[in-house]
């Protein structure tokens, strides 16, 4: 499922059904979903140097100068970065609240602030349904611990919520939670669709020793977690929402 990789189903799938659902958020959503390039690539890396100048073209009539809808296409695709991971994929699994939940938290979608100190790290992906359609104004609210394994059970610090944009994306800006007794590194979310059931569920990090040995543990929810050169980490993981 979605730790196999967060967007490792298919491009094409998801594109022909944001296109046939509304062009403009199908083409938003796709360049929203950019990622790091290989080490090393760059742009046009395969394509040969001139040696000689090319001749200049012949002129053509304003029709014939238009590409063909095809070519379009072609040229689109070439282009488009990877697409969200849904559609074969079953909802996401809900997980427990757990004990340290806290209502009524501020909106926000970044939870670095003067005394938090950890590594850096940004979750982001998308929040669609099992139709493969971002779901616009999905309401993601997210509570961990500190980098200490140390839950803010007073005010709001680690906690959060915020809104997917129209294309169903989400990003938050905030650090790599610790772990406690009694279970492994993991993220607390609530991730709500307009006139929805709330799902509620956890995020985890693969690789880590601990997964195996906590009970609560579901490898359906890890996240692609990278390391970034700056020391930073981003992970991606998409939420599939069964909608009524």
């Amino acid at each position: 499922m979605q730790n196999q990789t967060a967007s490792g189903l298919s491009r094409r799938r998801f594109l022909r059904a944001m296109l046939a659902a509304s062009p403009g958020i199908a083409l938003a959503a796709c360049s929203a979903a950019a990622v790091e390039p290989r080490v090393g690539a760059r742009v046009g890396a395969d394509e040969p140097t001139p040696t000689t100048t090319p001749p200049a073209p012949a002129e053509r009539s304003p029709a014939e100068a238009a590409p063909s809808p095809t070519a379009q296409a072609a040229a689109a695709s070439s282009v488009l970065p990877p697409t969200p991971a849904c559609g074969d994929d079953e909802p996401t699994p809900p997980q427990t609240a757990g004990p340290f939940y806290t209502p009524n938290t501020p909106q926000r979608n970044s939870f670095l602030e003067p005394g938090i100190t950890g590594t850096r790290m940004t979750v982001t992906g998308y929040v669609l349904d099992t139709a493969c359609r971002p779901i616009a104004g999905a309401m993601l609210d997210f509570w961990h611990c500190d980098a200490a394994g140390v839950y803010d059970n007073v005010g709001y610090k680690l906690r959060g919520h915020f809104f997917a944009d129209e294309a169903g994306r989400y990003t938050l800006e905030t650090i790599q939670p610790g772990i406690y007794p009694g279970r492994t590194r993991h993220f607390h979310v609530r991730v709500q669709a307009p006139n929805q059931p709330v799902l509620t569920t956890q995020l985890y990090f693969p690789d880590e020793p601990l997964n195996a040995r906590d009970r609560i543990f579901r490898p359906e929810c890890l996240m692609d977690v990278q390391d970034n050169a700056d020391g930073s980490k981003t992970g991606t993981f998409n939420f599939v929402l069964a909608l009524r």
